[in-house]
This record gives C-alpha cells, sequence and structure tokens, in this order.
C-alpha cells in the first residue's frame, strides 16, 4: 500500500516541477528590452503548407544587447516571417535586409515595466494555482488507496511539504523576473 502512495507522492513533484517549468517557459517571452531569442518561440510561419516554429525555418542571433537577427534557411520566406512577426502581440517592427530581418527591442517605459511585473505576478498566481491543483488530486488519490489514518495523514503532510516547496519556487521565480524587469538599464 505504502509503495503506491510513494508513486502518487513522485507523480505530485513530476507534476509541481512541470508546473514551476511551465512558468519559466511563459517568463522566456515577457520582453524585458534584452535579446532574447526565446521571445520569439510563439511565431510560427506557413511554410509549405505547415505552420513550422521560427526557429525551426531560421537562425535566431542576438546581435548587440537589444537586437535579434533572424536569418531564415530559406530567404522566399523573408516577408512571411516579417508579416508573422507584424501579427504577434510582440510589438515589434522586423527590419527586413534582403538577407534578414533585425528586431530592435525598445526598453520598456516605467509604466510598461509596471503592467510587465503585474503580468509576471499574474502568471506566477495560475502557477501556484496549479500546484494547488495537484495538491487536491494528490490528495484525493490518497484518501482512495485505503491507508491507515495515521499513515494517509503522514502522507497527506508530506503533500503539503511538497506544495508548500513549489509555491516557494513559483514565488522565488516570480521574484526574480520582476527584479530583471525593474533593472532594466
Amino acid at each position: 500500500m505504502s509503495e503506491q502512495a510513494d508513486l502518487i507522492l513522485m507523480e505530485t513533484e513530476e507534476r509541481m516541477q512541470k508546473a514551476v517549468d511551465v512558468l519559466h517557459k511563459e517568463f522566456a517571452g515577457v520582453r524585458t528590452g534584452r535579446a532574447n531569442p526565446a521571445l520569439l518561440d510563439r511565431i510560427t510561419v506557413d511554410y509549405y503548407g505547415v505552420d513550422s516554429p521560427l526557429r525551426q525555418i531560421s537562425s535566431i542571433s542576438i546581435v548587440e544587447g537589444n537586437q535579434l537577427f533572424i536569418k531564415p534557411y530559406d530567404k522566399s520566406l523573408l516577408k512571411k516571417i516579417e508579416q508573422a512577426i507584424y501579427a504577434s502581440d510582440l510589438g515589434l517592427n522586423p527590419q527586413n535586409d534582403g538577407t534578414g530581418i533585425r528586431l530592435i527591442l525598445p526598453q520598456p517605459t516605467e509604466e510598461r515595466r509596471r503592467e510587465l511585473i503585474r503580468d509576471v505576478e499574474k502568471m506566477g498566481e495560475q502557477a501556484k494555482v496549479a500546484v494547488r491543483n495537484v495538491r487536491r488530486d494528490a490528495n484525493d488519490k490518497l484518501k482512495k488507496i485505503g491507508l491507515s489514518e495515521d499513515d494517509e495523514k503522514g502522507y497527506i503532510e508530506d503533500v503539503q511539504e511538497l506544495t508548500d516547496t513549489y509555491v516557494k519556487k513559483v514565488d522565488a521565480e516570480v521574484k526574480d523576473k520582476s527584479e530583471e524587469l525593474l533593472n532594466i538599464s
């Protein structure tokens, strides 16, 4: 019986870690004014009838601290890449030089930074909700496997410790990202 409970604990920790990993990926897409190729991860381009991620059809490099250079493997895609960037919610103006596309990331205003921090905090809150949902699922599973009252209580306490640990990790991620947004130079 306790083997089953141990498996539930392991699965719970895995799922909580995934919630933190998803948060980390979402944070990569938050524009800070520093060039980061992960900013373009959500952009897809129609390539022979298939929506392909930008990273698969081009090389993306950091030219300067605030510039990205996108060089497609197939030059005929330049216009489509440019259109995809315009259509995205990034608010960037691509500059097509015939061989590639240059993206200059302007420094966000103080007001925009505050907005971004609020967005980051919302993302963090969603990650905490995900962690708590995993806790609820784990507790339900533990109650269904028929452990003795003391064992069940002990395992539920273990799940709560995991939850506290992962909520602290989410808080630390949010704090780090918020500080990064505030300290943009």
